[in-house]
């Protein structure tokens, strides 16, 4: 698996966003990102990860930090999710998957004893001078959202 490691320049990335913008790292400059990747719009652990995100929107605002979600949905499955969740984030869509690539999220799975190549629930804390600063991979759900915003807290 690669991607950034700690104290490294985070990856430049330009994505469409559910708001039909293009993003890149470079819109982040002077503030804090919370930048995190999910397998599917629509799915147990990815509603709940995204509502946990959408729920302390506030306090990680307050922090100075900005939240990022992104997945290889298409725009449109984004806006629907967002829609039917009420959530207050926002979402890029990377369909071809290199940004997802570039942060070592993409990556062979085992399901059932059966191998296939998917999205690796990880988050990446980016500092405002775009350093990379945490790293968490193989997410799981429950409690990801508070641990977080602690280690934001502590920037």
């Amino acid at each position: 698996m690669c991607g950034p490691e700690l104290g490294q320049k985070a990856p430049a990335f330009s994505v469409e966003t559910d708001a039909g913008e293009t993003i890149s790292l470079a819109n982040y400059r002077g503030q804090k990102l919370v930048l995190y990747y999910y397998p599917k719009d629509d799915t147990p652990g990815c509603t709940k990860e995204a509502i946990g995100f959408s729920e302390y929107r506030q306090k990680f605002e307050d922090a100075g930090t900005a939240i990022l979600g992104v997945s290889k949905d298409t725009v449109e499955k984004h806006q629907n999710f967002k829609a039917k969740y009420d959530l207050g984030i926002t979402l890029a869509s990377d369909p071809r998957g290199q940004m997802i690539e570039a942060y070592g999220s993409w990556v062979e799975k085992n399901m059932y004893g059966r191998k296939y190549m998917g999205i690796d629930r990880s988050t990446f804390l980016i500092d405002e001078k775009g350093i990379v600063q945490e790293v968490w991979r193989k997410v799981r759900v429950p409690g990801h959202v508070g641990k977080v915003l602690a280690r934001v807290k502590e920037l």
